[in-house]
This record gives C-alpha cells, structure tokens and sequence, in this order.
C-alpha cells in the first residue's frame, strides 16, 4: 500500500487509546513484567514511545523538510526514558503520550506535506539515505509494533494458567499462525 499522509495519521492517533485502552488502570503486575533482559515492559514501551515523541519522529522530519542529506540525524537511544521513568504513574504516561502525540500530528499537519515532499530524504546514522515517507511509514509500523509486543507481554503472564490450550496461543509462542 502506497504511503498516504492521513492513513498513517489514522493509525497514529489511535495508539495512544489503544494503550490507555489496555493499560489504564491496571496494576503493576500487568504493567510491568517483561520477556527477559533488555526487554520491555508494557511501562517501558510507553517510556520509550514519549521519548521518541519528544527526540526522534517529527525533530528527524523537521530536519528532512530544512536540511535534507546534509544535516545527519541525531541517534536515537532507544533506552533514553530510563532516567525519568521511575516515579511516574502509568496513569501520567498515558496522560504525557496522548498529549505529546496530540502535538506531534498537530505539526505534522502543519507541513502540508506534497507528494514531492514525502520523497525528500534525510540521512540516518545507520541507515544512510532515508524518505520521508519511509520515515512515516515507519512511524506507524513502530507503534504497531509496539502494540504488538505490549499484547505478548501481557498475554504471557498467564502462559501457565491456560493449560493445555498453550499450544494453541501463538502469542505464547512468538510466532504467528
């Protein structure tokens, strides 16, 4: 499918009420278990969520859009929420990402992106030459992603619980059937 501007809108306004959705409200022990070492928990995902918010999407297409090639991203740490995460409610992350993402399509909109806009290009640091619209397509598949994960995380703390039926949940088992 062919990138369009307001597809991906469509989808990126909804992961914030899809994470407030299974998240909001819920206690600790669904919201913060993980797969193992250097995982996520559904907390983390949020962390980093609003992190990329404030320093990754729309500060690398503002980059695109002034500079081009000739201004490298900045790397992105992935990890760059752990310093202020603890202490925050789920409650308030869910607060803080529905906003940041409120304002994150709200300049995305005033672009007034062009078709010819979605095919200027940006440098990655890892990934050498990137489109804006491979910049926005990725920004969808990242939530989506992340959807992903926070429902296999969950799912998995009742991995024992369900018995027998575990060969039947694919989500227990990292694969798709």
């Amino acid at each position: 499918m062919e990138l369009q501007v307001a597809q991906a809108v469509s989808v990126l306004e909804r992961t914030p009420a899809a994470l407030t959705a299974l998240l909001g409200g819920l206690g600790e022990a669904w919201v913060t278990p993980n797969e193992g070492a250097d995982t996520f928990s559904p907390r983390d995902v949020l962390g980093h969520l609003i992190h990329g918010e404030e320093t990754d999407w729309i500060p690398r297409a503002e980059i695109i859009l002034s500079e081009g090639q000739d201004r490298p991203f900045t790397p992105f740490d992935r990890l760059g929420f752990r310093g202020w995460l603890a202490g925050t409610t789920t409650a308030e992350l869910l607060e803080r990402f529905a906003r940041l993402r409120r304002e994150s399509l709200a300049r995305l909109a005033a672009f007034g992106l062009t078709r010819a806009d979605l095919e200027r290009r940006g440098m990655h640091p890892g990934l050498g030459p990137v489109t804006l619209g491979q910049l926005l397509a990725a920004w969808v598949v990242h939530d989506l992603g992340h959807l992903t994960q926070v429902a296999r995380v969950m799912a998995k703390q009742y991995r024992d619980e369900v018995g027998p039926w575990t060969q039947y949940m694919a989500v227990l088992h990292d694969r798709v059937r």
